[in-house]
């Protein structure tokens, strides 16, 4: 083993502890419903969902794949997966509508008979409103029927969108949604990559039910200020959901910040927040999970994990054993 990742299960037993302390069922009643800023499910219990993030489905198809569903359900324990649908880049969805479904679909379809829950993620970075709708429109018939969808409208709003126009976004694709799915929760982004929570506290949707907004953090960047923040924000009644975070810096490389990662984590635990990690890819990046260029699907090793692999495993494995 490489002393890379003896530092790594080393550091693994610090980063669980507060996370451990409490377990839910690894199969929570399916139907989530939003109260204050609360996510329960159909008894009125807290519900926390906890997994991982698929990387960009046009980069990472490799594992767009009942065979990686599967597994990590089996052997990492997860309850949750997130389909980061790409939007923007070449071979995304705008440019290739029919791959972009069949990979969320493969993914849907067998998160669905893992009976895990899943996450549909408009995986885009600016507002594309008719685009969105129409995308939402076919996903929404075809899983309004499953309570253990997730629709994610809008992944990281850059900071040159307002909130307003986020907000106005927002609105029309939850329209959208809720003509054909009334019930199924439904994520919000939000400016600044997810991160200006006290512009959304200051002028939040209303009128729908069964909405939360996202948090994105990657740790070795977005510190306490962030934390504060999302504090102010929950004190107001925003519901959060953390659908994409890490513990390296915001380009997703760069060493682990371990102090702060931790701090994450006991936070999420204290306001018992929902979170999704990234990411399942095998870039040649800190927060790629599998080693890089590795084409196995399923079925790894620790040897095919890096770093930050073996931490989220573990982690995952505590809470869940």
């Amino acid at each position: 083993m490489s002393k890379l990742k003896f530092f790594a299960l080393f550091c693994i037993g610090c980063l669980i502890a507060s996370c451990s302390d409490n377990k839910i069922d690894n199969n929570p009643a399916a139907q989530l419903k939003v109260q204050g800023s609360a996510l329960l499910n159909e008894k009125g219990d807290t519900v926390v969902l906890r997994g991982v993030s698929l990387g960009w489905h046009n980069w990472w198809p490799l594992f767009y794949d009942s065979e990686t569903v599967k597994w990590l359900k089996k052997d990492w324990h997860i309850n949750l997966i997130r389909a980061a649908i790409g939007v923007e880049p070449d071979g995304a969805y705008l440019r290739n509508p029919p791959f972009a479904k069949e990979c969320l679909y493969k993914v849907v379809d067998a998160a669905l008979s893992e009976d895990l829950y899943v996450i549909i993620d408009w995986h885009a970075h600016e507002i594309h409103t008719s685009e969105a709708q129409y995308f939402f429109t076919q996903v929404a018939e075809k899983y309004k029927d499953n309570p253990k969808v997730i629709y994610e409208i809008f992944n990281e709003p850059t900071d040159k969108c307002s909130w307003e126009e986020v907000k106005q976004y927002s609105i029309e694709v939850i329209k959208t949604i809720r003509a054909i799915d009334p019930d199924n929760l439904i994520l919000l982004g939000n400016p600044h990559w997810d991160q200006d929570l006290d512009k959304v506290a200051a002028d939040p949707i209303t009128g729908f039910k069964n909405i939360m907004y996202t948090l994105h953090f990657y740790a070795a960047t977005h510190k306490q200020y962030l934390r504060t923040r999302a504090d102010q924000a929950i004190a107001k009644g925003i519901p959060i959901f953390v659908s994409e975070c890490a513990g390296m810096e915001a380009t997703g490389d760069g060493p682990i910040n371990y102090n702060e990662w931790q701090a994450w984590l006991e936070w999420m635990e204290q306001h018992k927040i929902s979170w999704a990690v990234w990411s399942v890819t095998n870039k040649a990046e800190t927060c790629s999970m599998i080693t890089p260029d590795n084409q196995k699907k399923a079925e790894w090793t620790d040897n095919d994990l890096t770093e930050w692999g073996l931490i989220i495993k573990n982690c995952l494995q505590k809470i869940y054993p």
